[in-house]
Formats: C-alpha cells, structure tokens, sequence
C-alpha cells in the first residue's frame, strides 16, 4: 500500500524541472475527479521511492506516525532542496479522507492538517515557484476541492427564496478544505508564481471546476470562492473573457433552466467588482450581459437571496453610462412581479435609486409605461377580511395579503417625498398627471387604510400646487370618464336581467342548459 501512496511523489532526476515528466508522475491531474481514500493506514514495507539517495534521506525520514511517514520541516533542509520538499509536501496531501466519519483516521488527520499549515506558511515566503511545483500545487487542490455536491432537495419557494427554517449545511471537510482555499488564495497572490507558467495549469477546466464549486450549500467555502475567482481575474488577464462568459452561462440556466443554484450572490458580487473596473466607453459585450443577463435575474422568485447584489451591479452599470437608466427601467416593466408583493416592493427600491440617477430625456422615454405601473402599484389589490375571534387559515393569509399590499401603496406614494422624482414629475407634469389622476382619485374616494389615504391626499395637493388649472382639467375629464363607466355598467345590468327574465319564460326540457339565477323558475322533474 505504501508503493501506491509513495508513487504520488514526485522523483527527482536530471530533468526533474520537465513539466512532461512530472506530468507523467502524476496521478492526479488537475481535471480530474477526486477520489476518497479509503485506506485506514498505509503499509510501510513495501520500500522507497525511486529518487537519489540524498532526496529521500531529506524528505523522507524513518520516523512515522500512525502509519504516514512525515516529511521533514523545511528549516531542516538546505534551501537548494525546499522546492523539492515543496512538491513532496504537496503531492503527500494529495491522500484524501473520509470525514463523514469523525473518529476514523484522526492522527492521519491531523498530519495532513500539520502538513498544509506548513505549505500555507511556506508559500507566504519569497521562494519562487518552479513548474513542477505549480503543477503540483494545482494538482493537490484539484484532489482536495473539486468533487460533485449531492442533490439538494430542500425547498426555495418560501418568502421568495428565502427559507429562514433552513440552517446552513456545513461541510464536515472543513477543517482541511478551509487550509486548501487558503493556501490556494496565498499562492495565487503571491509575487513569486509566474502567470505566464501558472496560466498553463490554473485553465479553463481548472476554472471551470473552481465555478462548479459555487452551488456548495456551505457559506464559509462560497466565501473562500468569491476572494480565489477574484484574486484569479486579478492575476490572469488572459481568462478574464472566458470567466465572464462562463459566469454568464451559470446565470442563463438558473434563470431559465433550474432557478437553483447556491452561489448567484457570491458570482453577483464579483461581477459587481468586475464592472468597476470596466473602461468607457462600454463596450457592446457588456451592455449585452446587461439586457440579456442582469435584468432577467430579476425574474425568479428567489430574487431576495441576490436582490443586493443585483442591484449593486445595475447601479455600476448606470453609473458608468447613465443612458443605460431607460434600458434598465424598461426590464424591470418587462420582469414586473403581478401577485408577488415582496418583489415588487424591491423593484420600487430599486427604481426609485434608478430615477434618481436618470436625466430628463431619458426620463421622457420611459414616462408613460412607468407611471402606469406606478399607478397600478397605488391601487394594489388589497383584501379585507373580518376578523373574527375564530380565524381559519384563510383569514390569517387575506391578511398577511392586505398588510403587504397596502407596503407597495405606501411604497409607491413616498416616491413624492423625492425631490429629484418629484422635479422630473413637474417638468412632465402635462403627460404624467392624466396618467397618475386616476390611480389617486380612487385610493381617495374609497382606501380603508388611513396610511395610504393620507399619502394620497398630499399627492394630490402637490399636483394641485403644481398646475390647479391642469389639476382641474384633468380631475373633469376624470368625472366624465368615470361617468362613461358607470352608464356602461348600467347598461350591462341591464342587459343580463332582460337575459335572465327571457331565460326564466322558456319552458323548461329535460336535458336542456338552464340558466340558475334567483330570478329562474325552479326545475320540475
């Protein structure tokens, strides 16, 4: 057993700085998928490796506990031979354990776990990297931290996404994978790898595997992700439109595809550091990712999870070319949630932060179908409900139901309380007031929530204070329209009793349709 655990070291030769030969010595590579170790201990009689004598003297030492033979401190080797124990260290922490089980393999354990302390401070020194140790390094992380996550069957479609019952599931693996992340992270970042030589092994299957990773349900490793990606966008100019694009890819199949995925907050705050940095003016690549990729987002129910994070990215975006505010806005009438209260309380977050960064002719692209959904949102559906001292399930959900319809009422009405809104509204008053009237004359004649009531009547006066003669104008119109309605109305009720009372006179056959109102004679079989 030991001849297989030993063959995962690297030989040391003429040409031990050849990258094919060390490839070849490899038995991970790293795309590949990690197997467990399943082996309790590790038989020490099968011999040493084949190297020079000096090298296993120096990397291998006679003394062994609990069935791994330790590699030796590098203060105790000449600085000639520490890339030689780095490669060494690394390829010994390529073993794999189960930790599922917390009382298997404990000291192996913990010289794992000794070993990668060692390798974490080492990599923090100022020893340049060769090849074959890069290749090795890439490789042990490979092994450790790419591997397939089990199915989820937890349920996302409470409060949004958001199920506040589910605790996080923690990766019992933690305790070595958080060293891996972190060494990973110093080696990345130190000064002493060569991009050009890294580049060749840190590649799109490596990075594509470190992407796979984000659906981990364990907040600590998505945390460690983020800060490796970024640190790798940073580092390696050469991926940085391969990385955009396959974060893309990861957004389009959640949004149209799966609506799950771990790991769309963490992936949003990077790209939110990515657009910071993007030059002006926007290249047509990024305004794309913009329509195709952020504002559809906006769509599935578990927006709360990411709202932030979104929100931040779009507001990057206007801030970097504020023309994008009426392309932004038009998404969010496109994605408008119809019956999802919550929701639509964000998109009036988010379009209130957008109004205030959006110039006048912008403003006037978009005023009519903005305000008409802002007029909706003023008489959202509410549902009253009698509260009686028995209250069924039903009664507790109309409720629930009315309490956040009249917050998106409210929501919308402090949009007034914006100065910024409240000048664009005034410049435009004579194409947004006939539009927003309406909406307010009907919360004022007929809202049960004082809240909203009140806000409404200090709308309407700011308009009055506006224009009185437009007020005016528009409040008569108002009238004449709603009188149309009315006769309409009238007219219609008129017509289904005429119906009712011919149906009522027809004489009555079996298997005949019959028309049951209170005003129909009854059936006689």
């Amino acid at each position: 057993m030991l001849r297989q655990f030993l063959s995962k070291l690297p030989r040391k030769s003429g040409k031990s700085d050849s990258p094919e030969l060390t490839r070849s010595t490899s038995c991970t590579t790293a795309g590949s998928t990690p197997q467990p170790h399943r082996s309790n201990s590790l038989n020490l009689g099968s011999g040493r490796p084949c190297a020079p004598k000096r090298t296993s003297s120096a990397v291998f030492p006679a003394s062994v506990v609990a069935g791994i033979e330790p590699l030796l401190p590098f203060k105790d080797v000449p600085n000639s031979e520490k890339m030689n124990l780095f490669v060494s260290k690394v390829s010994l922490c390529c073993v794999t354990f189960d930790f599922t089980d917390p009382t298997k393999n404990l000291i192996e354990k913990d010289v794992k776990r000794q070993t990668l302390l060692e390798l974490l401070d080492f990599v923090s020194g100022s020893v340049r990297f060769s090849e074959p140790a890069i290749l090795a390094m890439c490789r042990m992380c490979a092994v450790n931290l790419f591997r397939v996550f089990p199915p989820n069957y937890r349920s996302v479609v409470s409060n949004g996404g958001e199920n506040d019952d589910d605790e996080p599931m923690f990766d019992p693996a933690w305790p070595h994978l958080q060293i891996v992340y972190d060494l990973l992270v110093k080696f990345i970042t130190s000064s002493c790898l060569d991009a050009k030589v890294a580049k060749k092994y840190i590649d799109h299957s490596f990075i594509l595997r470190l992407l796979d990773l984000f659906d981990s349900e364990d907040p600590r490793e998505r945390d460690c992700l983020k800060t490796i990606l970024h640190r790798v966008y940073g580092k390696f100019m050469v991926h940085r439109p391969f990385i955009r694009k396959a974060i893309s890819n990861i957004f389009y199949r959640f949004v149209f595809e799966i609506e799950r995925h771990n790991g769309i907050a963490e992936l949003l705050e990077i790209f939110g550091s990515i657009i910071s940095g993007f030059a002006l003016p926007l290249k047509e690549e990024h305004k794309i990712f913009l329509w195709r990729v952020l504002i559809p987002l906006h769509k599935p129910k578990s927006l709360g999870v990411y709202f932030q994070q979104l929100s931040y990215c779009v507001s990057q975006f206007i801030e970097k070319e504020p023309k994008l505010c009426s392309t932004v806005i038009r998404g969010l009438l496109k994605y408008w949630p119809k019956t999802n209260s919550q929701k639509e309380l964000m998109f009036l977050g988010e379009l209130e932060e957008i109004l205030e960064a959006i110039n006048m002719v912008e403003f006037q692209k978009v005023m009519v179908p903005l305000f008409w959904r802002i007029g909706c949102c003023i008489n959202s559906f509410h549902f009253q409900v009698n509260l009686e001292p028995d209250l069924c399930l039903w009664s507790i959900f109309g409720c629930l139901m009315r309490v956040e319809n009249v917050m998106v009422a409210e929501r919308a009405l402090f949009f007034w309380n914006n100065d910024q809104i409240v000048n664009l509204i005034a410049h435009n008053r004579h194409v947004i007031l006939p539009i927003i009237l309406p909406a307010l004359e009907k919360n004022a004649q007929n809202h049960w929530n004082h809240a909203v009531l009140n806000l409404t009547i200090n709308v309407r006066k700011m308009f009055m204070e506006m224009d009185d003669q437009l007020f005016i104008s528009c409040h008569i119109h108002f009238k004449e329209e709603e009188a149309k309605v009315s006769i309409l109305a009238e007219k219609r009720k008129e017509a289904w009793k005429q119906l009712e009372n011919a149906a009522s006179l027809k004489p009555i056959a079996r298997n005949t349709a019959v028309l049951v109102t209170p005003l129909a004679t009854p059936i006689a079989y």
